[in-house]
């Protein structure tokens, strides 16, 4: 008899054999959805507090390469930066030059030379010296503000909410590797591991949490007396089934779900009395809303950033039309003839600084620089419209690729252009000018600008201009461009090789 009863209960033995193996299947999916949402919000945190230091700095070192910088601004921005670090925040600022304009008292970490300060990374590892080290360039690239964070800051950033036990974060960027954690924070054994990439995405937060041992407890369960189980096999899959798997699963479902910028409310539709679960999915509703409100500051500090440049932008535009009309001002004045060309060569010139900055205000919000095309175009209009009477009939032809170009090299370029059409209009009034715009080959970042006109053909009157004032200007103009000025005589012609954006 016991042996029938035996062989007619193992069948239910072994339905609750795979209902224990289910839970324990289902208990590494909750934990391994905890680990990602732990090392999601781990990353997140730790974005948003890069972030944050960023934008202080970049509008401390903007503030110093436009000369606007009032006494306690460095001391205000040590307080900001110690204050969210708690503890010895240390930031530098520094100059092409080499030059320390503002920073910490402390030594700063080692690991990084001098001649590597203005390297494009944003953010950079240093395994040596156990820091990270976060960098702002000011808009025109005079600037360089650092910012360095220890490791025992690191880990306070990155400490989520979520409560796991025996974890170890590591930074990766590329071969670099930063442990972030304590030593000896996570024990040898199985373990797992999961990745999140932070802003910038060449860094990458990894979280390790160690598995529980496999004791000879935990695998007796798994063989428990039979007779036991089928006591209690039907009701337990019930409720294991209805109170416990199905809102896992409910709640695994909506954590999966989640769009970035979301409030979770993952109770209102998971119904469970088990306080552990409700608990989790407070957790997770808690999450999110730290995580929409970060992603909610982190949008209105980059809106009022796009305030302060389209301000200042708006205040040189205004500056620069004053001054266009106060030279029109005084040219209407003057009687001489010598007096009123002056006036109309400063004023080209004034107008090809304003057509350059009208250009780069129009790409500002997509951040693409200054279109070659749209420059030459509108500047060509300006010179013909300001030209001396004799050269009212001077064409300007154009041909150019559709490139663009940074505001350093657009400035250079616009007043080379105004030389050069000048200089053509002066000695062939009733000629023409031809201003070609080529890309060298693809993925070399460089074209040539050529320009060509009858009026540059070598001459004695040519001459005796260059070696009065035009040579030197287009030579200092040739070496912000950092290339040789080639002129052609016999072609009447001049090109340069000029800097591309990608």
């Amino acid at each position: 008899m016991f042996l029938i009863l035996t062989l007619a209960l193992l069948p239910l033995g072994l339905i609750a054999l795979i209902a224990s193996l289910q839970a324990i299947r289902s208990a590494d999916l909750e934990k391994e959805a905890l680990l990602r949402v732990a090392v999601t919000q781990s990353a997140r945190k730790l974005t948003a507090d890069l972030q944050s230091d960023r934008t202080a700095l970049q509008l401390t070192v903007n503030a110093f390469a436009h000369n606007e910088v009032d006494p306690g601004m460095c001391r205000r921005l040590g307080f900001f930066l110690t204050a969210n670090e708690d503890s010895d925040g240390r930031f530098y600022i520094y100059d092409r030059n080499g030059r320390r304009l503002c920073g910490s008292a402390a030594p700063e970490p080692a690991g990084l030379a001098a001649g590597q300060r203005f390297d494009r990374e944003q953010v950079l590892l240093l395994p040596q010296s156990q820091h990270l080290v976060s960098r702002v360039r000011s808009d025109d690239g005079r600037m360089v503000a650092l910012s360095y964070y220890s490791r025992a800051h690191l880990e306070s950033a990155a400490d989520p909410a979520t409560a796991i036990q025996n974890r170890q974060l590591v930074l990766h960027q590329g071969e670099r590797q930063l442990v972030v954690s304590r030593p000896g924070s996570v024990f040898p054994g199985q373990s797992s591991s999961l990745s999140a990439r932070l802003d910038p995405a060449d860094i990458i937060l990894t979280m390790t949490v160690r598995e529980p041992p496999a004791t000879v407890a935990r695998l007796l369960s798994l063989f428990l007396p039979l007779l036991m189980w089928f006591a209690a096999a039907a009701i337990g899959w019930f409720v294991v089934n209805r109170l416990l798997i199905r809102p896992l699963v409910i709640l695994r479902r909506v954590v999966a779900a989640y769009e970035p910028g979301e409030v979770l409310e993952p109770m209102q539709r998971v119904r469970t009395p088990a306080q552990e679960i409700i608990a989790l999915g407070d957790t997770f509703r808690e999450i999110s809303e730290d995580v929409a409100t970060h992603e909610a500051e982190m949008a209105e500090g980059l809106e009022t950033q796009r305030k302060l440049t389209r301000e200042v932008h708006h205040r040189v535009k205004n500056n620069l039309q004053i001054i266009s009309s106060l030279i029109s001002l005084h040219a209407r004045s003057a009687h001489e003839p010598e007096a009123v060309e002056a006036y109309a060569s400063i004023q080209r010139r004034v107008d090809a600084l304003s057509v350059v900055h009208r250009n780069h205000f129009a790409e500002l919000e997509e951040n693409r620089g200054v279109g070659v095309r749209a420059l030459i175009s509108e500047l060509s209009a300006s010179l013909r419209g300001t030209a001396p009477a004799a050269a009212r009939r001077f064409a300007i032809q154009i041909e150019s690729d559709n490139l663009n170009i940074s505001q350093d090299v657009a400035v250079p370029i616009a007043f080379l252009i105004t030389e050069l059409v000048e200089l053509a209009m002066m000695l062939a009034p009733l000629g023409s000018m031809h201003i070609a715009v080529q890309e060298e080959a693809e993925g070399t970042n460089r074209a040539q600008l050529i320009m060509r006109s009858r009026g540059l053909v070598e001459s004695e009157a040519m001459s005796a201009h260059l070696n009065d004032r035009y040579g030197r200007v287009l030579t200092g103009l040739s070496r912000q461009l950092r290339a040789p000025l080639v002129h052609d005589g016999e072609a009447g012609s001049y090109a340069i090789a000029i800097s591309v954006l990608p």
